[in-house]
């Protein structure tokens, strides 16, 4: 991800942020995985640097007991998902004092800086930081009751550990805003560095003056990270979207260090290794650099499409490593950067968007996943299995939001970017994405039969997201962003498009000639198998549709940010389903054919609400102690997809 669009697109006063751990969540229910994600930063403890902290971004924090061979959940700070935890601080005089420092994605104006002073066991948010979003944190070595913050108002520091803070960045200059990246000079508290969205400040008096460290830089350079030489204070390293700069006077003159191709100038984490101040990482977009001749030359230690954004060196041997990265987790490496090994095991970071159980292998789950490129696409594992097994060679690194089973085994998969087909037992996956253009769309009764596709509209499917595919004994469905498309001879060949001018289609399910196709805010229904459709009149007007299903006494039910909607007649009516089910916030439905019960989702709670009437009348079932996604059953065990975690299962 590019973090220059990352950060720039991008009541009470609480005083305590609560602590979940995994274990006072849901003791009946265990992550599945599949293990890895998105990991944004790292710290070890003092004490015991075999004991590692990670940082996502969306609020959770894990832990390592073994230097990051394996890891389990240890605390969410916040109260929703949207907290990126850039930033783990931990006392070395008294390492049961941790800080974390957060910024929301959603409302990238706030954030806040959280304390522990028990090892992590409690959390209290710092009231001098509540609501501010704090983008870089540092404490001093020389006292480590003196820590900065850089947050998008300015430049803030704690004399007391963290009790209160004061801004000592001049509040009416807008130029020393958007802090990036602090670092306290080891030797002197009072001199600290700030890099902002647009080059770099110092000041040498804690705060009272400050003045621009610019000269040798290129202009308008985000810095992204910098970093003091603890024996020679004198020494320091910046990083900006522009490369990566040294200087040898204190930031009062740079030198760009060549040597990187331009391409990975992105640098996010800078690091120099601790027994030896010759050699530096950068992290950067485009894979892990490495000198060790204080910059003069660089290396490319890992592949260019591993995306760092923290580097953790082992204090007492500096060959072993671990990097934080995007979408890969956490990488290891037991040489100083010569390889590298996936290290995720218990790590679980993933965005599945849909699961399926196998119809021809029992107990075992598919899932699909979005968001992660080559280390995404689909996974399966059998219940009592510890490995998943990626299976997303010809995705080409594209995301999945559709999966599904034909009847003779093979698998079809929704992507980002047109529809795939893993034969069963094949080794790859091939596209299906063949729109027959003599074909017209289906068309509205009454209304005027429009042209055949031409070349270019046979090419849509081929990019369109599809977001779900509905797989019936005599045609499959696919509701894609371009339109709702049929194919009668098992995905070969496809005819469609737009369907009464809507194009963007979440959902569609199918029950004895009924078709129900969602679009966000719309339900268009066939009574015909496809060939004609009717605009359903809805109770109300909805703002994002989350899907539709179709119950096998062909009753359309209706799940979205709203509530719940069910009708017995084909869309003409529809009545909220309100007795048991949430209001709001609902993220699925689906027919439990094992159970023959119907099984509803909350992005807002933890628990599973079951049906036995079709809908009409619901119960509180188990509660997961997660936001959820999605639901199935598998061999009398549910299986839930969460909004961030991957997939849980019911132990």
């Amino acid at each position: 991800m590019d973090k220059k669009k990352f950060f720039h697109n991008s009541c009470l006063l609480v005083l305590f942020g609560l602590l979940f751990s995994f274990s006072l969540w849901a003791d009946n229910w265990k992550l599945l995985g599949p293990d890895g994600g998105d990991a944004r930063s790292l710290a070890y403890d003092p004490r015991n640097p075999d004991q590692v902290f990670l940082g996502t971004s969306t609020g959770s924090m894990f832990v390592s007991s073994d230097g990051g061979r394996s890891w389990s959940r240890f605390a969410h700070l916040g109260r929703g998902d949207d907290f990126v935890l850039d930033h783990i601080v931990i006392d070395p005089k008294n390492p049961d004092t941790m800080f974390v420092s957060a910024w929301s994605v959603e409302d990238q104006r706030s954030g806040n800086i959280f304390r522990s002073r028990d090892g992590g066991k409690t959390w209290a948010s710092l009231p001098g930081m509540h609501e501010r979003s704090v983008r870089a944190l540092a404490m001093a070595a020389s006292d480590s009751h003196i820590l900065a913050a850089g947050t998008l108002d300015g430049v803030f520091r704690s004399k007391d550990g963290g009790d209160s803070w004061e801004r000592i960045s001049p509040a009416s200059q807008a130029e020393i805003r958007n802090i990036e990246s602090i670092a306290i000079d080891p030797k002197d508290p009072n001199v600290i560095y700030a890099g902002t969205w647009h080059l770099a400040w110092k000041t040498s008096d804690g705060g009272a003056t400050w003045h621009h460290i610019t000269k040798g830089m290129i202009d308008d350079s985000d810095v992204f990270s910098i970093i003091v030489d603890p024996a020679n204070s004198s020494v320091l390293y910046a990083s900006a979207c522009s490369g990566i700069y040294k200087s040898t006077l204190a930031g009062e003159l740079f030198q760009k260090i060549q040597g990187i191709p331009f391409s990975a100038r992105r640098t996010r984490i800078l690091k120099q290794d601790p027994a030896d101040s010759n050699v530096v990482y950068a992290g950067t977009t485009q894979g892990l650099w490495k000198t060790v001749d204080a910059g003069k030359t660089w290396k490319q230690m890992s592949n260019s499409e591993v995306v760092v954004n923290d580097v953790l060196i082992d204090p007492r041997n500096s060959s072993r490593m671990l990097l934080a990265t995007d979408r890969g987790g956490v990488m290891a490496s037991a040489d100083a950067g010569v390889s590298f090994v996936s290290s995720n095991h218990g790590y679980t970071h993933r965005y599945v968007t849909t699961i399926l159980a196998d119809k021809n292998e029992p107990g075992t789950i598919l899932v699909g996943v979005a968001n992660d490129r080559e280390w995404g696409g689909v996974f399966s594992i059998r219940v009592g299995a510890q490995q998943w097994q990626q299976k997303s060679t010809g995705l080409g690194g594209r995301d999945v939001f559709a999966l599904k089973q034909a009847a003779n085994g093979a698998l079809i998969a929704g992507t980002n970017r047109g529809i795939f087909i893993l034969d069963r037992n094949g080794s790859a996956w091939r596209p299906v994405n063949n729109v027959r253009g003599e074909d017209p769309p289906p068309v509205a009764k009454g209304t005027r039969k429009k042209s055949p596709p031409t070349a270019a509209a046979a090419g849509l499917l081929r990019e369109a997201k599809v977001n779900d595919i509905e797989v019936a004994p005599d045609r499959w469905l696919a509701a894609t962003s371009v339109g709702l498309f049929v194919s009668a001879d098992q995905g070969k060949s496809w005819n469609g498009g737009p369907v009464q001018e809507r194009r963007d289609f979440v959902g569609v399910q199918s029950q004895k000639g009924l078709v129900a196709a969602a679009t966000r805010m719309e339900i268009l229904v066939s009574e015909d198998g496809g060939m004609s459709w009717q605009l359903a009149p809805l109770p109300q007007k909805l703002t994002s549709i989350r899907g539709v299903t179709v119950t096998p006494q062909t009753a359309i039910l209706l799940v979205s940010r709203e509530g719940a909607f069910r009708s017995s007649d084909a869309g003409k009516t529809w009545e909220r389903m309100a007795n048991g089910l949430p209001n709001e916030d609902l993220s699925s439905i689906s027919y439990d054919e094992s159970g023959g019960a119907l099984l509803a989702t909350s992005l807002s709670s933890g628990v599973i609400f079951e049906s036995d009437d079709g809908g009409r009348t619901w119960r509180h079932g188990l509660d997961s102690g997660y936001p959820l996604r999605r639901i199935k059953q598998v061999q009398g065990r549910l299986v839930a997809a969460t909004p961030f975690d991957g997939v849980i299962i019911q132990q």
